[in-house]
């Protein structure tokens, strides 16, 4: 992902995809099947001749066994790593055709021969998942899984002449430590854009800029791996335990849906204690206390890590879990739009899996019959993010521009009354089934709304993020490049 170009990644992916479409998977667990079947003919021998006994014809009879089977296991690989070189040659094609781009595919096998370190696998099991390599990590030989890198390149570039590109790959060793990366107590570090301390070692939300909110919608780079490597290691060990264990990952979902007023906190839990059992209440408690220092940019990223352990729930778990966070959130009158659309995320994630059978189908592939919904989304992104009715009106105006001419309709102004959680549920449950087209100008729309008034707090951008992972549509964390030396940081002063 770092050394290959877009065109050069989706040759590499489409060769991958290539290998499933056309049966190679199956067709390798055959042949290792096939190998080890003859194999054991060595492995009956071994045992034969190990029997002992006057005039015993067993000895023999072993290292017949021993000879047969290691001929056949010689033979067995050099059909396997023909038939996987064929395999290879195909998948190359295959993804021509799937990309009808040769070059993207050519390219990334001429950085593999340009790498000062190579493609050997150095690993006495290298050999048991050679059928798995882009690329040999064996070397040259009768029992290659993949052809010479010259002819698959010139089967795709006829005119390639042998010389590949000197590519230099840094070191695990060369890289300096991430900043942040042991900070364990900490929220994660942003890379080039690093969280202000405020009064009472609590962490303000930073601005970031507006070309960072658009540029990075259905846009991943090398900085968002740095980001991710170091969010990993910023993550209190209590927390990362929680989100692997299906109990400890409920009760991380539920402590983000609890309020920090006392009093309406007190509430829910007295409410959730009629709804769910003292075990979850008391896993709640243990986990809440480490969810406040964690920054709002940490939650998404957190409850994706939490989703996997919470598939593991049983049906009837997962009924309890889903009523734990409703009665959260509805006991808690003053509910923030990021907070509701954090547990729609976890819900609509979960419900897919554990329901199959309500998975909802596409039904809208025009935007005009969606603009009172589109009305309701905006108005309440708008309240979310201004001080007053003024200014969140100007803030929907800009983002209700755009998707008026693509609606070819009015995009109606709600007060907020009309765009409450009850509303803006309903909205997105018939946004989420329109074309993913339709989809993109609703999220652009919210982008434009966010980023009104020129000031884009933390907690906007990750209402943003939020509201596009709920229309299937997840978007990369917002990063800031990095700066120069003595460059300003972006949104300070």
């Amino acid at each position: 992902m770092k050394m290959l170009s877009r065109d050069e990644l989706q040759g590499v992916i489409g060769h991958e995809f290539s290998h499933i479409l056309n049966g190679d998977m199956r067709v390798n667990l055959r042949l290792m099947g096939l190998v080890f079947g003859i194999l054991c003919l060595t492995v009956i021998g071994r045992i034969l001749i190990r029997t002992s006994g006057r005039k015993n014809p067993l000895p023999l009879l072993g290292l017949a066994l021993i000879i047969i089977g290691w001929a056949g296991v010689f033979f067995g690989r050099l059909i396997q790593a023909a038939v996987s070189r064929q395999r290879e040659v195909l998948a190359d094609a295959s993804a021509v055709q799937f990309t009808r781009n040769p070059s993207g595919l050519a390219g990334a096998l001429k950085k593999i021969g340009g790498l000062t370190y190579g493609s050997r696998i150095n690993s006495p099991h290298a050999e048991e998942a050679s059928h798995l390599f882009f690329a040999d990590g064996l070397g040259d030989s009768l029992f290659a899984t993949h052809p010479p890198l010259v002819e698959r390149i010139r089967a795709l570039d006829p005119s390639f002449d042998g010389g590949f590109p000197r590519v230099i790959q840094e070191r695990p060793s060369d890289v300096s430590p991430a900043p942040g990366a042991t900070q364990l107590s900490r929220p994660p570090q942003i890379p080039g854009r690093p969280l202000v301390q405020a009064e009472g070692d609590r962490f303000a939300a930073p601005f970031i800029s507006q070309h960072a909110v658009i540029a990075n919608i259905g846009q991943a780079t090398t900085q968002h791996l740095r980001y991710a490597v170091d969010f990993h290691h910023a993550i209190p060990p209590a927390l990362e335990a929680a989100s692997r264990d299906p109990l400890g990952a409920g009760a991380l979902v539920c402590a983000f849906l609890l309020a920090s007023e006392p009093s309406t906190r007190r509430k829910q839990l007295e409410d959730l204690d009629r709804a769910t059992s003292e075990a979850i209440r008391d896993e709640i408690m243990r986990v809440w206390p480490d969810t406040q220092s964690m920054p709002p940019q940490a939650k998404i990223p957190l409850v994706d890590l939490a989703l996997p352990a919470l598939r593991r729930l049983s049906r009837q778990q997962f009924e309890q879990f889903r009523a734990a966070t409703e009665t959260l959130v509805a006991s808690n009158t003053e509910t923030d739009l990021f907070v509701y659309m954090l547990r729609k995320i976890v819900v609509r994630h979960l419900e897919t899996y554990f329901f199959p059978e309500q998975r909802r189908v596409t039904q809208f592939y025009a935007l005009r019959p969606l603009a009172p919904d589109c009305g309701v989304l905006l108005s309440a992104t708008a309240y979310a993010g201004q001080e007053n009715a003024t200014k969140a009106y100007a803030a929907f105006g800009q983002g209700a521009e755009s998707l008026s001419r693509a609606a070819r309709s009015e995009i109606p102004w709600l007060p907020p009354d009309q765009c409450d959680l009850s509303h803006i549920d309903a909205a997105l449950a018939r946004l989420s089934q329109a074309v993913p087209q339709i989809k993109k100008n609703v999220l652009n729309a919210c982008a434009q709304t966010v980023v009104a008034d020129g000031v884009i707090q933390e907690g906007e951008a990750e209402l943003l993020r939020a509201i596009a992972d709920t229309l299937d549509c997840p978007v990369p964390p917002f990063v800031q490049p990095h700066e120069e030396a003595g460059a300003p940081v972006l949104g300070q002063d």
